[in-house]
C-alpha cells in the first residue's frame, strides 16, 4: 500500500491531522511515520474482516431457521462472535495512534493487549452458548431440513473465515500485533469447523440425525481448544512476555559488534506492536568514555536494522573491571 494510500485512509477515519507519538524519537521515514501506517493497515484489516464476517453470519442464520440444525447455529454463533471481535480492536488501533500524556507517557500501545484479552471472552461465551444448545439438541432431538441449504452454508462459512484468516494474519505479521495474528488463527481454524457442518448434514442424510449435534459439540470443543490458545498469546503479552528466541537474537548481534566485550543483561518487551528493548554491555575499561559511547550506539544502529519490530532500544555499558 502506498503513501498516499494510508494518508487517504487515515483521512476516512478522521484522523488525518494527528501525527504520531513514534516521532519523539526521530526514527520517522518518509511523509507518514510508520507508526500512523501500521496502525492504518491494522484498522484496515479489522474492517474488513468484520464486514466479510458479519455477512457470512447473515447469509448463515437464514438457513438456521429454515432448517433446525444445531451444528450450524454453532458456526453462525460463532461467526457472529468473530465479527463482534473486530470492534476493540477496531478501537484499540483507533487508541494507540494517541500521543503520549503525562500520565500515560509511554502512550497506549497496551490498549491492544487489553483488547486481545477482551476478544478471548467473547469468543468463550460463543463456546458455551453453542455447547448448550448441542447438548440441549442431543437429549432432546428435533429433526432437520433442507439439508444441502446446510452444506452450502457451510462452505460459505469456510470460504469467508479463510478469507479473513488470510488478510488478518498476513497484516498482523506486517505490523506485529499479536492480538491480530491470533484472531486471523482463529479465523482459519473457524473455517474448518464450518466444514464439519458439512459433514453434520451429511451424516443426517445417511440416517445418522445425532451427527448434527455431535458436530456442535465438537465445534465447541475447538472453539475452546482456540480460547486457551489465544489466551495465552495474549496474557504472555501483558506479562511482558516475548518470543523465546528474540533475547537470544539481541545477544547474538551485540556479540558480533566490534568492542562490545561481553552482554551483562539484556531484556525485551512489548508495547502494543513495538518492541523495547534494553542492553546491557561489557566495554574495555582502557577505552576513553567517548569509544565507549561509539560502541553502544553501533549496537542500537545494529539491534534496529536487524529487528524490524524494535521501536526503542536503549543500551547502557560498564567496564570489564566491573565482571
Amino acid at each position: 500500500m502506498s503513501t498516499r494510500e494510508f494518508q487517504n485512509i487515515l483521512t476516512w477515519l478522521g484522523f488525518g491531522g494527528n501525527r504520531s507519538a513514534h516521532e519523539s524519537h526521530g526514527h520517522t521515514h518518509g511523509a507518514v511515520d510508520p507508526g500512523i501506517a501500521t496502525t492504518a493497515r491494522g484498522i484496515l484489516a479489522v474492517k474488513w474482516s468484520f464486514l466479510t464476517l458479519a455477512l457470512t453470519a447473515a447469509l448463515q442464520v437464514a438457513v438456521v431457521f429454515a432448517s433446525g440444525s444445531v451444528a450450524l447455529l454453532a458456526d453462525t454463533i460463532h461467526n457472529f462472535a468473530d465479527a463482534t471481535t473486530a470492534i476493540p480492536l477496531w478501537i484499540a488501533f483507533l487508541l494507540v495512534r494517541r500521543r503520549p500524556t503525562a500520565r500515560f507517557t509511554y502512550g497506549f500501545g497496551r490498549v491492544e493487549d487489553f483488547a486481545g484479552l477482551l476478544i478471548v471472552l467473547i469468543i468463550l461465551f460463543s463456546a458455551l452458548v453453542a455447547g448448550y444448545e448441542a447438548i440441549g439438541r442431543l437429549i432432546h432431538p428435533l429433526p432437520i431440513s433442507r439439508l444441502m441449504w446446510v452444506a452450502i452454508a457451510g462452505i460459505i462459512g469456510f470460504i469467508g473465515n479463510e478469507a479473513v484468516a488470510v488478510f488478518r494474519i498476513r497484516v498482523g505479521r506486517e505490523i506485529n500485533s499479536a492480538a491480530l495474528i491470533a484472531d486471523g488463527y482463529h479465523a482459519r481454524t473457524d473455517g474448518l469447523t464450518s466444514l464439519a457442518v458439512v459433514v453434520g448434514a451429511a451424516g443426517v442424510w445417511l440416517g445418522y440425525p445425532l451427527a448434527d449435534p455431535i458436530v456442535g459439540l465438537l465445534i465447541t470443543a475447538t472453539i475452546i481448544g482456540i480460547v486457551w490458545q489465544s489466551a495465552r498469546a495474549v496474557v504472555t503479552r501483558m506479562l511482558d512476555g516475548v518470543e523465546p528466541g528474540t533475547v537470544e537474537e539481541i545477544n547474538h548481534i551485540a556479540e558480533r559488534v566490534t568492542g562490545v566485550e561481553g552482554v551483562i543483561e539484556a531484556k525485551a518487551r512489548w508495547l502494543g506492536h513495538d518492541l523495547y528493548a534494553d542492553v546491557m554491555i561489557l566495554v574495555d575499561d582502557r577505552l576513553p568514555l567517548s569509544a565507549a559511547h561509539e560502541i553502544a550506539g553501533a549496537l542500537e544502529r545494529e539491534l534496529r536494522v536487524h529487528v524490524p519490530a524494535l521501536a526503542v532500544a536503549n543500551v547502557r555499558f560498564g567496564r570489564t573491571s566491573q565482571r
